[in-house]
């Protein structure tokens, strides 16, 4: 037989490569403390859970969905967006529910990008945005996310040549993996820039309800004439612990959306329809969970930062999302750094490089982690610093 092209492009995701290297250590009866992939650890909200068993247990939910869902969830998704951000949505034609976030940034490339033509990705940013980009016969223009500027792209700096050549802009804040944040300004100029060079915005928001401090991130759609060149991705994965629940959303424009509605017709069934009646629960219910999980990432936040300053890592602490992004202690690379904690105390950190080139120089650590575990992984970075700082004084 004799596999498609593309697959010669297509490397396996990066969480799998990285739950093999930490099968292979604990086969050999070796402990890993993995600060990897950012899955909440806590469980989902009762509320949410009894809903779905009692939907479960109607013969009518057995049944194939519909791909656009029901009208109730997609109004329960309007008034959420209404309530936590003051944006009114027309749920017929403006709110489309996904199978998890992840599946509608993956088929929105399908609705957009034909061989030849250019997204603008972020780099270091989430794999699927250039993936999806390659998977429909489309080239990925990396924008460098740099420190200097913020974590956010410069969009003046992109070649005129590849510009005429784009059709979609992905924009992701608060940002996965570097924590980096966006205001109103920046998502106003972004929209200026997709105006003038006929772009369409994808903006990926997973992240607006994990914030600390007090702040409370924007949506893009909050930006004037943001509906009209783009649309937003958002996800109950992280607001409410419901990860492998596989629940989204993408709201906005609405010819987008119609366009995503009708790819997703021809390779989907839709959401299963005892899950779209947790989802209604999830965002009509009662909401203070999503504080109480903030509380405790908030406080392993702080213990992380602390620890990595202890070991020479650079840190600025976040104000939102999942993740520490970290500069690595001076000598080391990405890779050589994350390489040498597992090796050494069997702690693994995510290389900047495994989300783009410009990664590099940093690792990424979720804060899903239980406190017990947490706990013991930042002593086994202690440790490591010890025999690294005593390793230095013999030579």
């Amino acid at each position: 037989m004799k596999l498609s092209q593309r697959m010669d492009q297509l490397a396996p995701y990066l969480f799998v490569e990285i739950n093999k290297k930490i099968a292979e250590k604990r086969a050999r009866g070796e402990e890993v403390i993995s600060f990897g992939i950012g899955d909440p650890d806590t469980a989902t909200p009762t509320n949410i859970i009894d809903k779905l068993c009692e939907a479960a247990r109607e013969p009518a939910n057995h049944r194939y969905p519909e791909t656009e869902g029901m009208p109730a969830l997609r109004q329960a998704m309007a008034a959420w967006y209404q309530r936590r951000f003051g944006i009114t949505l027309d749920h017929t034609s403006e709110v489309l529910p996904l199978i998890g976030s992840k599946e509608g940034i993956g088929h929105m490339a399908f609705c957009f990008i034909d061989a030849g033509d250019v997204s603008l990705v972020p780099d270091p940013a989430y794999p699927v945005y250039a993936v999806s980009t390659k998977l429909a016969g489309g080239e990925p223009y990396y924008l460098p996310l740099k420190e200097e500027h913020a974590f956010l792209p410069d969009l003046d700096s992109i070649p005129q040549e590849i510009l005429k050549r784009s059709k979609l802009l992905w924009l992701n804040y608060p940002n996965n993996p570097t924590g980096a944040i966006a205001d109103l300004d920046f998502f106003k100029r972004a929209i200026d820039f997709a105006r003038k060079n006929n772009l369409a915005i994808c903006h990926d928001a997973p992240y607006t309800e994990v914030a600390y401090d007090g702040y409370k991130p924007i949506s893009f759609l909050q930006a004037d004439g943001a509906r009209d060149v783009g649309v937003e991705f958002h996800s109950l994965s992280k607001s409410y612990n419901m990860t492998g629940w596989r629940i989204g959303m993408a709201v906005g424009n609405a010819n987008m959306i119609d366009a995503l509605k009708r790819i997703k017709s021809n390779l989907d069934s839709g959401v299963p329809q005892a899950i779209q009646y947790a989802a209604i629960e999830a965002l009509s219910g009662p909401q203070d969970a999503i504080a109480s999980h903030n509380n405790i990432y908030q406080r392993r936040r702080d213990l992380v930062v602390d620890v990595l300053t202890d070991i020479g890592c650079r840190v600025q602490t976040p104000k939102a999302g999942l993740y520490i992004w970290a500069k690595v202690p001076q000598g080391y690379t990405s890779l050589e750094f994350s390489t040498d904690l597992l090796e050494q105390v069997g702690v693994l950190v995510i290389p900047g490089t495994g989300y783009g080139p410009s990664g590099e120089g940093f690792v990424r650590l979720s804060l899903t982690l239980p406190d017990a575990a947490l706990v013991k992984a930042l002593s086994k970075l202690s440790a490591w610093q010890d025999s690294h700082n005593r390793f230095k004084s013999k030579h």
